[in-house]
């Protein structure tokens, strides 16, 4: 389950497994994953939040008690609220972007998706994600949760990558292999 093909690893890995654990024993896996979404998006809104969970200068006793405060403000409690404060307690919140992003891999693994970095040009219509999302669901044979990023120094184009797999077909990697060509032949 956890275990196969596995890449989270290292100290936010343990965490990410052990809150995976627990909410599959809980039943929880969703809650726990929608809990997290939630702290990451006011982690987003809030320089102080950032700081906060950033910052080695503040005491452990300190990071508990605003995160606490925090998230009894945003309602989040149960397993997700414990353990957050579990990671405010060690002084490992540091490591909270990391571990949400390892509880996401172990989420999508156990359910048999894959998650695909896709780098385009431009924003991409619907239909045009769709049909990426498929061409990639027939290549690796299962289903495909793609973070999509904009990035216009490609020029155009797509790369792709999923877990060590990647395919460049970006326009800039072309011109450079162009380039490269022509410095040989002259």
């Amino acid at each position: 389950m956890a275990d196969d093909d596995l890449t989270v690893s290292g100290m936010a890995g343990r965490y990410a497994t052990a809150l995976f654990s627990l909410a599959e024993e809980a039943n929880a896996v969703d809650a726990i994953g929608a809990d997290l979404t939630r702290f990451e998006a006011m982690m987003a809104d809030s320089a102080d939040l950032r700081r906060l969970v950033e910052s080695p200068v503040f005491s452990s006793d300190d990071q508990l008690r605003a995160i606490g405060a925090i998230l009894d403000k945003a309602g989040i409690t149960g397993l997700t609220g414990n353990f957050l404060r579990l990671i405010a307690q060690n002084r490992r919140l540091f490591a909270l972007p990391s571990v949400i992003r390892g509880y996401r891999q172990l989420v999508a693994q156990s359910r048999g998706e894959v998650t695909a970095q896709v780098t385009v040009a431009g924003p991409l219509a619907d239909d045009k994600l769709a049909a990426v999302r498929a061409a990639l669901a027939e290549s690796v044979g299962k289903d495909v949760n793609m973070n999509v990023t904009v990035d216009p120094s490609i020029l155009g184009g797509i790369i792709v990558k999923v877990g060590s797999r990647m395919v460049d077909a970006s326009l800039r990697t072309k011109l450079n292999s162009i380039k490269l060509a022509m410095k040989e032949v002259g």
